[in-house]
């Protein structure tokens, strides 16, 4: 759901990218944050691409070349959201189960809070908008296939192994038990607690 973040900051450690690049991800930035802003004054339904191209003061040609539609602009970190994924598996602390580092990192993903003051605005537009809640489930569960290998690969089992494959798709839908005030921690914990147990005791059982 907390898809929608400001470009870093200069300086993060990351490889420095040409003027070309940069000013591709700052014409990126801006309609996106031209979307989120008029979304949320005036709703989904209400704002056309061409009032987006025109806030972000671009063709409408050019948002194209962003982005595939109008909910493609709401959800602007999809890669960045697989690598958190991703890496939360594979850079876990010593000692922690699968489960519970996906739960962490959901947590932190899923929480309104992360995205700033607007964050529980933005959620709400998701909620209110049906054309956005499901195209959100949808860019979850995009991530299905590389977590699914990730965790196969920490667990040392085949990359088309069923259990693995099952973690990863539980673990993505939890996102669907996130709803209402207070709901990120309470329902990733629900849907984390069964799935800590059943992998612990299936993944002894496929050791033994």
């Amino acid at each position: 759901m907390t898809d929608h973040h400001p470009a870093p900051a200069p300086g993060t450690g990351t490889p420095p990218v040409g003027r070309r690049e940069r000013k591709k991800a700052a014409t990126r930035q801006a309609l996106a944050d031209a979307a989120l802003e008029l979304f949320l004054a005036h709703g989904y339904d209400q704002v056309s691409v061409k009032d987006i191209a025109e806030a972000a003061d671009v063709s409408t040609t050019t948002l194209f070349k962003h982005f595939p539609g109008k909910e493609a602009l709401v959800f602007d970190m999809d890669a960045e959201r697989e690598a958190l994924l991703v890496s939360a598996v594979r850079d876990r602390a010593p000692g922690q189960s699968i489960p519970a580092a996906l739960r962490a990192c959901l947590s932190t993903m899923l929480d309104p809070h992360a995205i700033g003051p607007a964050g529980a605005d933005f959620v709400q537009l998701i909620e209110n908008t049906p054309v956005l809640s499901q195209y959100a489930r949808r860019m979850w569960m995009r991530h299905e296939s590389a977590l699914a290998r990730a965790i196969a690969e920490e667990a040392g089992a085949p990359e088309d192994d069923p259990l693995c494959a099952a973690l990863a798709r539980f673990a993505l839908q939890s996102h669907d038990l996130v709803r209402g005030p207070g709901a990120p921690r309470t329902g990733i914990d629900s849907a984390f607690d069964l799935l800590e147990h059943g992998w612990t005791a299936a993944n002894a059982h496929r050791r033994a």
